[in-house]
């Protein structure tokens, strides 16, 4: 298996159903850290619903339309970076992240979005890579900002999560900005 060095002793690797006791492990640390926003947390409660998670993502892989990679930071899984839709006929993907509150303010997120991003743009081809957060997700947001990506706008109240009606905002950069900004 390939492992990409993120530095600080992390890395970025790809998270397969083999790996679903150490994911379960991995969302029971940071369950309620990570359910603040996006409901990730709720899809693994158990191994059997954690291997089907991580199973969902081998199919998308498989059909080419999503992507899921764990981030390891000294040896042990403490979040990850996927592509949540991935349409290469269209040319837009979206990409997302989870991070346990153990691992935050290491620029892990955004060191793995951006080899995530470089491989769309570069490998793929893909024209568009869009980031949606939940508009009260600062950390989230803030890694779109250090992206370098576009606030395209605001779908108010558009993610019923947890009884409530969240806003959702819409970023994305360009495959041309991209390679810009490089």
């Amino acid at each position: 298996m390939f492992a990409i060095p993120l530095g600080d002793d992390a890395e970025l690797r790809p998270l397969e159903p083999w790996q679903a006791e150490e994911y379960l492990a991995h969302i029971d640390r940071g369950r309620a850290y990570i359910g603040q926003y996006i409901g990730l947390a709720s899809a693994a409660t158990d191994l059997a619903s954690a291997r089907a998670f991580l199973q969902s993502y081998a199919d998308k892989q498989a059909a080419d339309a999503g992507r899921i990679y764990g981030i390891w930071l000294e040896g042990t899984l403490v979040g990850g970076v996927l592509f949540r839709v991935f349409d290469a006929a269209a040319g837009n993907c979206e990409a997302g992240c989870w991070l346990e509150e153990s691992a935050v303010g290491r620029g892990l997120v955004t060191r793995a979005t951006r080899v995530l991003i470089d491989w769309a743009v570069d490998e793929r081809g893909m024209h568009r890579v869009e980031w949606l957060a939940a508009s009260a997700n600062t950390a989230s947001i803030n890694v779109a900002k250090r992206l370098g990506m576009t606030r395209d706008g605001v779908l108010r109240e558009s993610n019923a999560y947890r009884g409530v009606r969240h806003d959702m905002e819409v970023w994305s950069v360009l495959g041309q900005e991209w390679r810009e900004q490089r």
